[in-house]
């Protein structure tokens, strides 16, 4: 393989150093080039993010017969160190909320479902400490990670007790006297501050790092290379930090991306210059040298579950045909929160079933309005976006998700998925050929409305932050094609010359379609960036163009609903109209 200059500058690299790279820019292939130039006997580990890249990345560097490089993930490294040999049992499926409260005997009668509050908070300041690389829960404050006046107002009337808590929940892990969960082991090897044996260390995803992982590399005696995005940090909700920034190694940069072309490249970068909103300077350059993928896969990428599940619901209710469908990281995930609460109990709550309700929680819960109050006072999103769906679906749940599980692959078929569903957090690291975004992101103007207000905190601009980096994230998984809404566009888009919907040089205006013998992700209608405009044309006629234009898209994939905000018009109007279309191609 060919390599650019920024890459064999680093390959060259004979230091400690820091890697800001793009999105597809060949990070992996970078760090296996830099890998196959270090002397044969060289001791290597290579820290992959999690299970899937690591197992990927195992493969790779085995192609190339580099079999001194010691592949793990930092949970993978620390179990080894920590786990094996000793006498823990480990928790794979975390606590839940009314286990903490049973296991420490929370007694709280303050108020309703006190003690499942307390719990919750315990549950977060333990993967705080466990995070962190604070040697003593007293160390860390953990009213700075919350923002929500109400539960903020909750933990500052129960701080001692929640703290106090949480260091007898750390002892019984400790001590054996419960199983430890995941957090907990990579803490543990931390503080043991472990000397490994090896010669380079090469760390990355290193925008996503724990603080404890990170404090692990850096004691190293080894020569470390440490790989990132700072624009592609998503998971400071998990208390990862931009360790990128707080490094003081040499940079270098991979800026080129060649997953994508440059009008990709050029929307991304437009997305991440929101960020002067938010800061005085920004530095930030991404060039798309990537050619069109041949391969037909779509993936439909939401910022959050609802999003998703609400899209999927939108496509197999417009769609008899959908078959083939794939949720990335396991469709059951999609119906249960982290702590273990199932969509279905928050449904049978609103319903007022409560015999059904399995969930100790929920069962706990009067109705839906005291669900809602434990919402505001955890800020637990995920049972909040839960909340959203049943309000939205109600009893036609069941429905619609068995639907989706018939239609859905095993794993082991993903790559004949026609359309693949995911969560940004679940899709990073993938690519498709093409990617059509939900409309739930972070819009520029919510964020000029937010940035205005006054009395502006630093926790809510890292937060503001982190949403603008998921968009960026979830546009650059595209090769090929990106539908995206136009709500989601920066706001000078069309202002600076950009041509929003673009048509071949050599398209003619009276093409007919069949000329066109349009197919998924065909390249002769559209070009890379198709945006979908919201049109006022209710009772506009249909035109030759806006007929091409319907069948296009609905050959595509999209749903009706999808086309009849697209078009302006209602479903019953577009369905008519795609019948009439079809109708007259059979006559």
């Amino acid at each position: 393989m060919r390599l650019s200059k920024e890459q064999s500058s680093i390959i060259q690299s004979n230091s400690n150093i820091k890697i800001n790279a793009v999105a597809g820019s060949g990070k992996t292939t970078t760090l296996i080039a830099y890998a196959e130039s270090r002397p044969k006997n060289s001791r290597i580990l290579y820290l992959a993010f999690n299970k899937s890249v690591k197992l990927e990345a195992a493969k790779r560097f085995k192609s190339k017969k580099l079999y001194n490089v010691d592949v793990q993930t930092a949970h993978s490294l620390a179990f080894k160190h920590v786990v094996i040999g000793k006498n823990f049992e480990i928790n794979s499926n975390g606590y839940k909320n009314h286990e903490i409260a049973d296991i420490l005997n929370i007694q709280i009668k303050s108020e309703p479902l006190a003690e499942m509050i307390i719990a919750n908070h315990i549950s977060k300041f333990t993967a705080y400490f466990c995070n962190s690389s604070a040697s003593k829960v007293e160390e860390l404050n953990y009213e700075d990670t919350i923002s929500d006046k109400k539960a903020l107002a909750f933990v500052k009337g129960n701080y001692s007790y929640i703290k106090k808590k949480t260091r007898e929940f750390l002892a019984k892990m400790n001590k054996g006297e419960i199983p430890i969960t995941h957090d907990f082991y990579l803490k543990k090897f931390q503080l043991q501050n472990p000397l490994l044996d090896y010669d380079y260390i090469l760390f990355d995803e290193g925008q996503d790092a724990s603080p404890a992982m990170l404090d692990v590399f850096l004691k190293q005696r080894a020569i470390k290379v440490i790989v990132g995005d700072t624009h592609q940090q998503i998971y400071s909700w998990r208390y990862a930090v931009n360790s990128l920034e707080m490094v003081d190694f040499k940079p270098y940069e991979l800026s080129i991306s060649f997953r994508f072309n440059e009008k990709i490249a050029h929307l991304a970068q437009a997305i991440v210059e929101r960020k002067k909103l938010l800061q005085t300077t920004l530095k930030f350059q991404i060039k798309g040298k990537g050619n069109p993928s041949q391969g037909q896969q779509k993936a439909v990428i939401a910022r959050t579950n609802l999003g998703l599940l609400t899209k999927a619901i939108d496509y197999i209710s417009e769609k008899e045909n959908l078959a083939d469908i794939y949720f990335e990281g396991n469709i059951n995930s999609y119906t249960y929160a982290d702590d273990g609460t199932s969509l279905y109990d928050v449904l049978n709550l609103y319903e007022g079933k409560r015999k059904f309700i399995r969930d100790p929680l929920i069962k706990k819960m009067k109705g839906l309005e005291d669900l809602e109050e434990y919402i505001e006072k955890t800020e637990d999103m995920q049972l909040g976006m839960m909340v959203e769906l049943v309000k939205e679906y109600g009893n036609e749940i069941p429905k619609y998700i068995k639907q989706l599980k018939e239609k859905h692959l095993e794993n082991e078929d993903r790559d004949k998925a026609h359309i693949i569903f995911s969560t940004v957090h679940r899709c990073k690291g993938m690519e498709y050929d093409a990617v059509q975004l939900v409309n739930d992101f972070l819009t520029e103007e919510k964020l000029r409305k937010l940035v205005q207000q006054k009395d502006f905190p630093e926790l809510i601009k890292q937060k503001l932050n982190e949403e603008i980096n998921l968009l960026y994230v979830a546009i650059t998984r595209t090769q090929n094609k990106l539908y995206i809404e136009e709500d989601l566009l920066p706001e000078n888009w069309t202002k600076n010359g950009q041509i929003i919907l673009l048509r071949r040089k050599d398209e003619k205006e009276n093409t007919s379609i069949k000329d066109l013998k349009l197919n998924s992700f065909e390249e002769k209608a559209f070009d890379m960036v198709e945006i979908r405009k919201t049109h006022k044309s209710a009772y506009t006629p249909w035109t030759d163009e806006l007929d091409r234009e319907l069948k296009f898209m609905f050959e595509e994939g999209l749903s009706t609903k999808d086309l009849a905000n697209h078009f302006g018009r209602t479903k019953g109007a577009i369905r008519a109209r795609i019948k009439k279309l079809y109708s007259f191609e059979d006559s």
